[in-house]
């Protein structure tokens, strides 16, 4: 037996697979240096001879435009539907993390950082561009008609709808499953470990994880090249600064130095604070034009968008215009689009696995698909419709504006401004909040490639400092050569072809992910075959079948034990049941593991016996103590102190959500014996699995282990 001092106050967490990486946070250099001689190249090559770059881009969309077309329709659909499926069965009650987790971030604080790490001044620019292009230039049928109008609209909430936003959700909730659930490496590679095994910590491993960087720096160059175009013209809008190279140039810089002093301060100061910023500014701006503009039109717009959209998204979903396709529009829009959100999903997913510990997948899912959606629905119907309204309705003016939008996309948001009073404050605070999207862009993407490129010591730790530093520049320098091959277009066409390798890995990723959840479902079938009643229960078999009266039962109910107490059950009862449980086990032949340990929160003693099944999972039953507030509700006889305490039950899962404070000690042994049974339970479960598929050597079964 062992003693050691626990400082934890959360309870335990017994992952399900060791993690390999865990020993030290350093630099994986394979993936490092792999991914930034590419990126430094690329960069270097572009800003050398842009005329040879802009060729081989042009070339190799043209190449997946013509021959890949119909799989990024197909992908995306796929993933949608995937990912709601996994939400609403009975895997979405699944924690990110141990059952005891509880979420970091309130709602607000969450929903902000998912939404400004996600969606960044992207949003500003094509919330006014797209669907003023759309209803000049639609895919089908007659421009500048009011049928062009509606749907206008509606294929820009598409372009920034649930299908993206499931590609995130994907990400997020595999990479927070196995990093929580199975304290494995927060990084792509661990998803993949339910397929290929331990070959995931190899060179395997390492070519996912620079793919990963490499789409993931393409889609945040995107964002940061729009970024620069549109605050170029915004300052020069305001204050006559020129538009040109030099300009951007500074522009990069500025952002690229906030980048580093928002993500070298963390999470929880820098990218939390301007993210929560971020998101009050626009909300303001919205309401700006809402109350100032045609208030009444705006909201009918708002629910006739939500009603088109509705009706209109499956068949937009599986349109890939097979009979006269427009290939241009294609290549601009939707297959742009999907490319996008598949390049920005490592980096994205990853981020929201970082601040997600402690939601079900349930709950993951809905609050990406819905939160950040509905912001996007009002603020593009609001956005949206009012340029719409200015370029049907604005006579020469609006033919004007029309032309801006849909030929100098970067100006279309200030010259919708301009047609509103106080245009130099709201241009002011456009520009500021601009420059807010475009720094929490930055800053999460150099925090999350930081984490790529590293081993890290454990998955609450983020990369070296130097190294989030290292990947703010190098993204800035990325996003200069690209703006000096061909603006927003080449930046655009690199997103096509960085999107189409990594959308490859996202098909792994979804697969092992359920492979992992069956596993879960084994563990709820082995509960309902060897221990009666449901899961939902607060009591254990033990308490219920046992033969002490009703009043005894009544009795421990109602009791709210103070330290002392507790601390004479825990020696006089929980440790003689560990004790003698591990010693008979050890006489039938089986390696059994008994250990303490004093909690510093409480100063009371938990207990941990773990029992190896050799290439399975082990068994883990440990007996944890907590403090908790005595309920008000509670009787002067049971409020002896303000304290109470609560010895639960922990497996390698997490809590099982039940006391057993004043149990006998053969009451103690029982739940012992019983959640033992379970175990055997979940393994032959495994075991008929494997051997009905025919599988010999199972990575999956390794994930057991």
């Amino acid at each position: 037996m062992s003693k050691t001092i626990d400082s934890g106050s959360a309870g335990p967490t017994s992952p399900s697979a060791k993690n390999p990486l865990a020993k030290a946070s350093t630099l994986n250099r394979t993936v490092f240096f792999g991914s930034a001689t590419v990126i430094v190249a690329v960069a270097l090559w572009a800003i050398i001879s842009p005329s040879s770059a802009d060729l081989a881009i042009s070339a190799a969309v043209g190449w997946i435009s013509g021959g890949f077309g119909w799989y990024y329709f197909l992908a995306a659909t796929i993933f949608v539907v995937f990912v709601v499926f996994i939400a609403v069965s009975r895997f979405g009650r699944v924690k990110l993390g141990p059952e005891q987790s509880k979420p970091q971030f309130s709602m607000f604080t969450w929903a902000s950082m998912l939404f400004a790490a996600g969606i960044g001044i992207d949003l500003m620019f094509f919330s006014v561009s797209e669907p003023v292009s759309q209803y000049l230039a639609p895919p089908t049928g007659d421009g500048e008609s009011v049928a062009a109008a509606r749907q206008a609209v509606v294929w820009t909430l598409f372009h920034y709808g649930i299908t993206g936003w499931a590609m995130y959700a994907l990400m997020g909730m595999a990479l927070a499953y196995f990093a929580y659930r199975h304290n494995l490496p927060l990084s792509i590679r661990s998803a993949l470990y339910p397929i290929f095994g331990k070959r995931v910590w190899g060179k395997l491993g390492d070519t996912v994880d620079i793919a990963a960087v490499l789409g993931t720096i393409f889609g945040i160059a995107t964002s940061l090249g729009i970024g620069v175009v549109q605050l170029n013209y915004g300052l020069s809008f305001l204050l006559d600064i020129p538009e040109n190279v030099g300009v951007q140039i500074a522009l990069i810089a500025v952002a690229v130095i906030m980048a580093t002093v928002s993500v070298v301060s963390g999470v929880e100061k820098g990218i939390r604070r301007l993210s929560e910023l971020n998101v009050v500014l626009a909300i303001a701006l919205m309401l700006f034009i809402l109350f100032s503009g045609n208030t009444l039109f705006l909201l009918n717009g708002i629910v006739m968008n939500i009603g088109d959209y509705v009706a209109n998204f499956t068949d937009m979903t599986m349109n890939t215009f097979a009979f006269d396709q427009p290939t241009e529009w294609l290549n601009s829009w939707t297959l742009f689009f999907w490319a996008w959100w598949i390049a920005w999903a490592p980096f994205v997913g990853l981020f929201l696995a970082r601040i997600s510990r402690g939601r079900t997948i349930r709950q993951f899912v809905a609050c990406v698909l819905i939160i950040p959606f509905l912001f996007i629905l009002i603020w593009i119907s609001i956005f949206g419709n009012s340029a719409l309204d200015i370029a049907m309705n604005g006579g020469a003016a609006g033919t004007a504006f029309g032309e801006v939008a849909m030929n100098q996309p970067e100006r279309a948001f200030y010259s919708m401004l301009d047609q509103y009073p106080g245009v130099p404050f709201s241009a002011s605070v456009a520009t500021f909040t601009g420059l807010l999207f475009y720094v929490t862009s930055a800053d999460s993407g150099a925090l999350v490639m930081s984490n790529f490129t590293s081993r890290l010591r454990s998955n609450a730790d983020d990369g070296a400092k130097w190294l989030r530093i290292f990947w703010a520049a190098a993204t800035g320098l990325l996003t200069l050569g690209m703006l000096i091959v061909g603006g927003v277009t080449t930046l655009q066409n690199a997103t096509i072809i960085m999107g189409l390798p990594f959308s490859f890995v996202m098909f792994f990723i979804m697969y092992g992910l359920y492979k992992a959840l069956r596993i879960e479902g084994r563990k709820l079938d082995s509960l309902r075959g060897t221990l009666p009643g449901s899961l939902s229960e607060r009591t254990t078999p033990s308490d219920r079948n046992s033969q002490r009266t009703w009043r005894q039962r009544l009795a421990r109910s109602m009791s709210y034990p103070g330290k002392r107490q507790t601390e004479r059950f825990i020696d006089d009862v929980c440790r003689p049941a560990l004790s003698d449980v591990a010693e008979e086990l050890r006489e039938q032949g089986a390696e059994v593991k008994y250990t303490e340990g004093v909690l510093e929160s409480c100063g009371l003693t938990h207990l941990d016996l773990a029992v190896s099944m050799g290439d399975e999972d082990d068994f883990a039953y440990k007996l944890w103590p907590g403090e908790f507030e005595t309920p008000s509700f509670a009787t002067r006889t049971q409020r002896s102190e303000d304290k109470y305490y609560r010895v639960e039950v922990y497996l390698a899962e997490g809590t099982q959500g039940y006391d057993i404070t004043g149990y006998s000690k053969e009451q103690v042994i029982g739940d012992i014996l019983d959640q033992h049974e379970r175990h055997l339970h979940f393994l032959h479960l495994g075991r008929e699995s494997q051997s009905t598929s025919g599988a010999d050597d199972d990575p999956e079964a390794s994930l057991e282990h």
